[in-house]
């Protein structure tokens, strides 16, 4: 038995298997591009950004959850493909930062986020103007979207190079080799195929929502919230249920219409989403066509194997006709091969000569009337 206060060696590994467990490590990059590495725990990552659990079950790489964009009082919790990551007003917490999908990520946000670094020297000074007032929340969704169009457009381009000569050879030669390549690349459209529809839905599901994208406007909202402490000198109280922070968003936003502010105004948004739908729109028609391809592909393949099973069975019918033709004069040797006295053989010694001929050119012109009407009902081709 251990000291009292001390844990079994089993119950200590378990102890530093499940904290091992509970801590993920995050990359936090900030306004200014700083990275740093956070090896912290859900309830505290939980607490930075004011989430509830089941958002961050979400981003959880075990699991698998569709891909999402969802707004909450203080984050934007973002599951997009291998991209899962929690967006403020001020920082991009992302994990699974070893995935080499994610590094080319990591370094573009490093780059862009900062407003009036080297990225943009040279540029005008009305795009930096510009860029100086799109919020970082926007900058940092733009650079996630931009990652994800380009991802599913890249792997689509690499089916496209795989799938069409597959294809164009296999309608040239039907071959169980190019069937087997035919089949896994059909199967690997469907999923990517199913990957881009998911983007795609989640992106027009919130183009149709108003409120769904002001949820998004992070700053607007702390910009919102800083004006009624300055207004009221109440000290402002962020709830950790998304349920209650939705709520209590959209009525800073009601009241914040009623005294002149145009805080309903998505159209910035609008135009960033929309940009970026048709984008993943493009690949989705891609994968539309190339679907389109493999079906007539096997439409063409289905009726070159119609064609030849069509002409076994003209074979097959030919050969019955033959064999038919070739039973009856069987039948009329095998009678005269019997032991039986005939009368006119033996005033006749060549008799049997003329009945073997006559029995041939009998069933030869059987033969003929059979494949004839055969040709005539259209049963047998030319």
């Amino acid at each position: 038995m251990p000291p009292d206060g001390e844990l079994a060696p089993l119950e200590q590994s378990a102890v530093k298997r499940k904290t091992t467990q509970s801590c993920r490590n995050w990359i936090s990059i900030d306004v200014k591009g700083k990275k740093t590495e956070l090896g912290t725990d859900k309830y505290k990552i939980m607490d930075r950004v004011q989430i509830h659990a089941r958002d961050l079950r979400i981003l959880d790489p075990n699991l698998s959850y569709p891909s999402a964009i969802l707004g909450r009082e203080r984050a934007i919790v973002l599951n997009l493909e291998h991209i899962k990551a929690i967006i403020t007003a001020e920082e991009v917490l992302l994990r699974d930062s070893t995935d080499e999908n994610v590094i080319p990520v990591l370094e573009e946000l490093q780059r862009r986020l900062p407003v009036g670094n080297e990225a943009h020297h040279g540029q005008g000074d009305a795009e930096a103007g510009e860029e100086e007032e799109s919020p970082f929340e926007f900058r940092a969704l733009e650079v996630v979207l931009e990652a994800i169009c380009s991802f599913l457009a890249a792997r689509t381009t690499e089916l496209e190079s795989y799938a069409y000569p597959a294809l164009d050879e296999l309608t040239l030669k039907i071959s169980s080799r190019n069937l087997d390549r035919v089949r896994k690349m059909k199967s690997a459209m469907t999923r990517l195929t199913a990957r881009v529809q998911k983007v795609t839905d989640e992106l027009e599901q919130l183009l149709d929502d108003d409120d769904d994208m002001a949820d998004l406007y992070l700053s607007r909202k702390l910009s919102g919230v800083s004006s009624l402490i300055s207004v009221s000198d109440e000290p402002v109280w962020y709830p950790t249920s998304p349920t209650i922070g939705s709520k209590i968003s959209r009525a800073s936003r009601v009241r914040a219409t009623v005294c002149g502010d145009d805080e309903n105004d998505v159209e910035e948004l609008e135009m960033l989403l929309e940009a970026y739908f048709m984008q993943i729109g493009s690949t989705l028609t891609k994968l539309t066509a190339l679907r389109e391809h493999i079906d007539g592909t096997e439409d063409c393949i289905n009726i070159q194997l119609d064609k030849h099973r069509n002409d076994l069975i003209q074979l097959e019918l030919k050969l019955s006709s033959i064999t038919v033709c070739v039973s009856v004069a069987s039948l009329i040797a095998g009678i005269f091969g019997m032991n039986i006295p005939y009368t006119w053989n033996d005033d006749h010694g060549y008799m049997f000569k003329w009945v073997v001929i006559g029995t041939g050119a009998f069933c030869t012109i059987l033969c003929v009337i059979i494949l004839s009407y055969g040709r005539f009902k259209g049963l047998v081709g030319c």
